[in-house]
């Protein structure tokens, strides 16, 4: 069976000023997540699920259906502010849903095999999916999940800091832990480096982060499941509380419930935020397209 690609587009963008997930950034109005199932296809996925807000599902299927109708299945996740589905009696006002595992968790009904979680708005490379997809054909289990550990040096941004999931791997490759760094950057030297309270602290170029790139079985439901609801509970005057993957991931691995496989990639991660990043994501872009990494008409 073919593993799904599960991506996460429900954000409402609000730093970005516009829903940057169906925004255009190639020659043709491609967007990042054009680049992302062009090389999910490639590598052997077999569905495409987006997990959107019910009221972006007519802008989405206009954009992607057209594309992708004869190459890959798709289908469409709903994420909601309804608690109901997952056995709370609760109605909690919140400005947006309650974070990426909660996202996850809304596919529940819709998964069925081993699946793989990415953000919409991040360009990851072809190295990451045909690593996932090996992974998922042939190790991953419902005690075995995994994580494309990207170099740090190869996320960061020339303009500024940026916050990182910092994991700690052990001798045989799995995570012990995934710490986030708020204040990650480049110094003048070239050297990576983090700020917290205590101080400056070196990070060295090879380090591995997290940028949302996960393996898992459906057993993560049934796993995560519990931990939603007692995160609600503890959160439920907290509106901006979020329901991260590394918590459910952190919670898993002290449980010893699952372990995470941490694999290694050289490829080039870049993502969008702010406006200011559209022309750096056009120019990556149209290297990629120049140095022969994809057509300059991606779907022809």
């Amino acid at each position: 069976m073919k593993p799904t690609l599960l991506i996460l587009a429900a954000g409402m963008a609000s730093r970005y000023g516009s829903m940057k997930q169906i925004d255009g950034f190639g020659p043709n109005n491609e967007t990042i997540i054009d680049y992302s199932i062009y090389d999910a296809i490639k590598a052997g996925f077999g569905k495409v699920s987006f997990i959107i807000r019910e009221e972006f599902a007519e802008p989405f299927k206009a954009i992607f259906e057209p594309k992708l109708k004869g190459r890959i299945e798709t289908d469409y996740v709903y994420q909601s502010f309804d608690l109901k589905q997952f056995g709370i009696d609760k109605e909690i006002e919140r400005a947006k849903p309650w974070g990426t595992a909660h996202a996850v968790l809304a596919a529940r009904n819709q998964i069925n095999e081993p699946f793989c979680v990415i953000n919409a708005d991040d360009y990851y490379g072809y190295d990451s999916f045909e690593k996932m997809v090996k992974f998922l054909t042939t190790e991953v289990s419902d005690d075995n999940y995994s994580l494309i550990g990207y170099q740090i040096d190869r996320t960061l941004s020339d303009h500024g800091s940026v916050s990182r999931g910092v994991c700690e791997v052990n001798a045989g490759g799995y995570m012990t832990e995934v710490n986030e760094r708020t204040e990650v950057y480049f110094k003048e030297d070239g050297s990576v480096a983090y700020k917290d309270t205590t101080g400056e602290h070196p990070l060295t170029t090879d380090t591995r982060v997290s940028m949302n790139f996960w393996g898992f079985t459906p057993a993560v439901f049934a796993q995560s499941e519990p931990m939603f609801r007692e995160f609600v509970e503890a959160n439920q005057d907290n509106p901006k509380a979020e329901f991260f993957i590394p918590l459910v991931a952190d919670k898993l691995i002290k449980t010893n419930t699952a372990k995470f496989k941490v694999i290694p990639t050289g490829s080039k991660w870049f993502g969008v935020t702010y406006k200011e990043d559209k022309p750096i994501v056009q120019k990556s872009i149209s290297e990629l397209i120049a140095n022969g990494v994809y057509p300059a008409n991606l779907w022809d």
